[in-house]
């Protein structure tokens, strides 16, 4: 959907009959000051059909050579000037109107709010939006009720509705973390930068349609950052590029660290449940139940919903795919960095109860209450909290209620929600979980406390000799180590579910001369996803600019139908446990091997192990 705005030239007899035709098509001529057109010349006529012939019929009368000029453009305060004066012609006017219209200008997306009322009714009260590159966008949407004061370690609650019209222009602030502002590979447009607050339960919607009929596929990201950081306002995530390719785009923010996944006996006997904890799953659980009740006038399929997210946020769309809570809430899940047979720590729960009341005691909290009443600040006040090499302490419990049972053992028996997944890995994902390592005493140290029994395996199969050796086996180990990891966790369910699962590995790095050590580092891939290498000041190739195109594509086909594989793309090839591969993504793309065959059998032997059972995510 696009409007279009022609401003007045001298006619043509030709041009004026094909006006005419066009016109009452349902295009609306506009003026200065807003008067009513039926007198006076139009500045001119903006419309917002669908109509592919009438735009087509439109750019034809540029052809008539009627003297426009083409690279004219409309200044912001003219177009502001605009806002909201179109006004509908009767039939009969807008024919004798037509003999003062040609063509010209397609009006920029920065300027479609200017002329465009953009509001959408949905249960809790009207929102009004803007336009943004050629889509609508409503930002700070609230889908829960604000989790402050007694709410705080509560399930979610419903919206409170509101009388009139709320702007949706701006993000929300983000939910409570400690913030960074840029920690290298990391830069700022990766990272949180805006407000925060314990009132951060919003969602952001980018739509090509304000059409309840359009039916487009559904795709609601949830962002990572260790289950302790990050938002949905951060730059990477914006939607609008992916919804123009034809999908709506939804990014929600959800509580983080002790505001999320605090458990303690307290709160254990309140919640009606005999579970605490996992707020912030049930907090993604609120957000899909939203949208499938008021996504429709957005233009989006409340029953075709795909669910994907990066790294924590792959880790909660596991927890959604286990819990029997989001049952029939969506319908596909990717997963980046991602699922394997090692996955993300899931707490039982009666060590997150005592963790909880060790956390009270820090705080000097003798109850709930109490805790309730110490100030947000006060409960993150600890910056190792904000990085996920500190370890888990508040993340997803299996309490009972939301996760009955770990993810990967539900994987395995077949007992979660049975939908068709992608998850893949990045060439650097590994280095997450690397430490330094100096010296070639220390690598042996590593791998010797990594490893345990299955030590001198590893160091047969990737030897080290001096310090370049110590880098490549670093490298390549964790790479065919995730890998396999991820094959395994795929034909685990490809053996206990009827949907497919598709797997990836994506090793194309961002070009970034200053910094060439990080290769494809962990969450490079997003801007590519999300078609939004525009935002970083990169070197770009066009490798990039195809790569992203294609990757964007096998997204939006999985959204519309669960298969990634559609025209024009090299074919993904659904898990089969018979055959050890996954789907390349980078300079080439296409089917290739784990690892070979010394290696896979010694990473499936590893994974099968004490040592691998126990094993970190990457």
């Amino acid at each position: 959907m696009q409007w279009w705005l022609f401003r007045p030239v001298p006619s043509t007899p030709r041009t004026t009959r094909k006006l005419s035709r066009i016109l009452e098509r349902g295009w609306h001529p506009v003026s200065r000051r807003g008067a009513e057109l039926f007198d006076k010349p139009a500045l001119g006529y903006i419309s917002q059909a669908d109509s592919t012939s009438s735009q087509t019929e439109l750019l034809s009368i540029l052809a008539d050579g009627n003297g426009a000029d083409h690279n004219s453009r409309f200044s912001p305060d003219i177009v502001n000037e605009q806002n909201g004066e179109s006004r509908k012609m009767h039939r009969k006017s807008i024919a004798k109107r037509a003999s003062v219209i040609a063509a010209l200008t397609l009006l920029s997306s920065s300027f479609l709010a200017a002329t465009a009322q953009v509001s959408v009714k949905t249960a809790s009260g009207t929102l009004e939006g803007s336009a943004e590159k050629g889509v609508y966008a409503f930002k700070g949407v609230p889908y829960a009720a604000p989790p402050i004061g007694d709410l705080r370690w509560r399930s979610p609650q419903p919206v409170t509705g509101w009388a009139g019209v709320r702007k949706a222009q701006e993000f929300g602030p983000s939910c409570m973390q400690y913030k960074s502002g840029e920690r290298l590979p990391w830069t700022t447009e990766f990272m949180v930068q805006n407000k925060i607050s314990e009132d951060c339960l919003y969602l952001n919607i980018w739509t090509p349609k304000l059409n309840s009929t359009a039916k487009l596929p559904v795709i609601l990201f949830i962002h990572g950052g260790g289950y302790v950081e990050g938002s949905a306002a951060v730059d990477v995530y914006a939607g609008e590029n992916l919804a123009a390719k034809g999908a709506l785009v939804v990014t929600i923010n959800y509580r983080l660290g002790v505001f999320g996944f605090l458990a303690h006996p307290e709160l254990t006997a309140e919640s009606g449940h005999h579970s605490s904890g996992d707020y912030a799953v049930q907090d993604q659980i609120a957000a899909l139940q939203w949208v499938n009740q008021n996504i429709a006038p957005f233009g989006g399929d409340p029953r075709n919903i795909t669910i994907w997210g990066q790294s924590a946020g792959a880790g909660s769309v596991a927890n959604l795919i286990a819990s029997p809570l989001a049952a029939g809430l969506f319908e596909h899940a990717q997963g980046d960095s991602g699922f394997g047979i090692a996955g993300l720590p899931v707490t039982p729960f009666n060590a997150a109860e005592a963790n909880g009341v060790k956390f009270a005691e820090e705080h000097h909290a003798g109850s709930i209450k109490e805790l309730r009443a110490v100030s947000a600040a006060d409960l993150i006040g600890d910056p190792s909290q904000a990085s996920p090499s500190a370890g888990f302490r508040f993340g997803p419990i299996v309490e009972g209620w939301i996760l009955p049972d770990t993810p990967n053992n539900m994987n395995e028996k077949g007992s979660d929600n049975d939908v068709p997944v992608i998850t893949g890995y990045q060439a650097g994902d590994a280095a997450l979980f690397t430490p330094k390592l100096e010296s070639l005493d220390a690598y042996h140290q590593y791998v010797q406390k990594r490893y345990g029994a299955s030590a001198s395996e590893f160091e047969k199969l990737y030897p080290v000799r001096n310090m370049e050796d110590l880098k490549s086996a670093i490298s390549l180990s964790g790479q065919e180590r995730d890998r396999v990891s991820m094959y395994l966790w795929a034909s685990a369910r490809a053996k206990s579910h009827h949907t497919p699962v598709y797997t990836y590995y994506f090793d194309r790095g961002i070009p970034w001369p200053q910094h060439p050590e990080f290769g494809a580092f962990h969450t490079g891939e997003i801007p590519y996803f999300f078609l939004n290498l525009k935002v970083l000041d990169r070197p770009w190739e066009r490798i990039d600019s195809d790569l992203a195109a294609e990757v964007s594509s096998y997204l939006l086909n999985f959204s519309k139908k669960g298969d990634p594989n559609g025209t024009g793309l090299p074919h993904w090839p659904r898990i089969n446990s018979q055959e050890p591969q996954t789907m390349e993504l980078g300079v080439r793309s296409g089917p290739m091997p784990l690892a070979d065959k010394a290696k896979l059998e010694f990473w499936v032997n590893y994974f099968n192990s004490p040592s691998g059972k126990n094993a970190s995510p990457f």
